[in-house]
């Protein structure tokens, strides 16, 4: 029988970031009982991005008047160069090699899941906290990550590269609430942060420019090719790959008498594929780089729900396990835009199994 994470009266280290659900986050163990120590993480500072340094002092200064607030310390950890060579640098060389990066997964589990865990054991803390809505339970042995009871906000996707060690010492309070709930916690407290907007999009591009932040970082030059369709017609010219992503319609720079999309990118060639909407069409895919949050491959086909963008709907598919670490995932749904790059993540009801990355495959 699945049981709730309920632990009091132990050190925990809280991941703060200035926002109003880290601050409820620390303010419910707080109120618990823990003791609680605020930790925020300087993670980028692009100089040709001003706005974004200010940003990042910015959330810096809030977390610290929060940490006054609530009584407790604060500490500032500074991972840029960890964080350039673990996400920077993978994000950067998936737009090189025509695919399209999730670059949040592999920061939570090398930057916020491993390096802000080894600074909490440093401390003599049991626990690290997050704000993420999600939740964890224990059958028997295993450590279980489910979804938050907020649809609307439920973060698993991003946390399906996480293992049975890290779960261990996790604690996600608001898990079980929903976000207007953590809202009305911050009103009620009159909490500096209770008007505090959601943060949006990938943190280290604050003018949401990744083309520009792609250019600027790496060191290929954009090269033009043919646009064609899935017959191979030429109708254009593309300005270089990294501009484009599947299922990308707007920006393309060719017209039809129907919408065209992004279908495929052939780095080696050098060629965009657009296509129409039937052609974005897929019923299934392999992942690779596969994690399985139980820690074990399942040895045959099982039914799953899988996700293959964090905004996109569940869909009934079957998991079939191959060799290197790799599934294959066949559904008689339509899957639309399967991009290279992201995350195809699977759940078994409110539990999610794990995840990998969608492989290329050849329209």
């Amino acid at each position: 029988m699945t049981q709730p994470i309920k632990k009091k009266n132990l050190s925990v280290v809280v991941a703060m970031s200035g926002g109003v659900d880290s601050s409820i986050t620390a303010q419910i163990l707080k109120n618990e009982g823990y003791d609680v120590t605020g930790m925020i993480m300087r993670l980028w500072g692009d100089e040709a991005d001003s706005a974004h340094t200010l940003k990042m002092e910015q959330a810096i200064s809030d977390a610290g008047e929060m940490a006054d607030i609530l009584g407790i310390p604060l500490l500032v950890k500074d991972y840029r160069e960890e964080f350039k060579e673990i996400v920077i640098d993978y994000f950067v060389r998936a737009y090189e090699n025509a695919t399209t990066p999730n670059p949040c997964p592999v920061c939570n589990k090398q930057i916020k899941f491993g390096l802000l865990v080894q600074e909490a054991e440093k401390l003599g803390a049991r626990y690290l906290a997050t704000g993420h809505y999600c939740r964890i339970v224990k059958d028997g042995d295993l450590y279980l990550l489910q979804k938050g009871v907020d649809d609307r906000k439920d973060q698993s996707y991003f946390l399906y590269q996480l293992n049975q060690q890290q779960l261990s010492r996790l604690l996600f309070p608001l898990g079980g609430l929903l976000k207007t709930q953590v809202r009305e916690m911050a009103h009620v407290g009159n909490l500096p942060v209770k008007n505090r907007p959601e943060s949006q999009d990938l943190c280290f591009i604050a003018d949401n420019d990744y083309r520009g932040f792609v250019s600027r970082h790496s060191g290929m030059a954009f090269k033009k090719g043919p646009i064609v369709d899935a017959t191979g017609r030429v109708l254009g010219q593309h300005i270089g790959l990294p501009c484009y992503t599947i299922g990308q319609r707007r920006g393309i720079g060719v017209s039809a008498g129907e919408p065209l999309y992004v279908i495929d990118m052939r780095q080696e060639e050098n060629t965009l594929v657009v296509g129409n909407k039937l052609d974005r069409i897929r019923h299934e895919l392999t992942a690779g780089d596969v994690n399985m949050i139980s820690g074990v491959m399942p040895t045959s086909p099982v039914p799953v729900t899988l996700k293959i963008r964090y905004a996109a709907k569940g869909v009934d598919a079957q998991l079939t396990s191959l060799e290197g670490g790799r599934v294959h995932l066949a559904s008689e749904a339509e899957l639309n835009d399967v991009a290279p790059g992201q995350s195809a993540v699977f759940y078994q009801g409110e539990t999610l199994l794990g995840g990998g990355i969608i492989e290329p495959q050849t329209v």
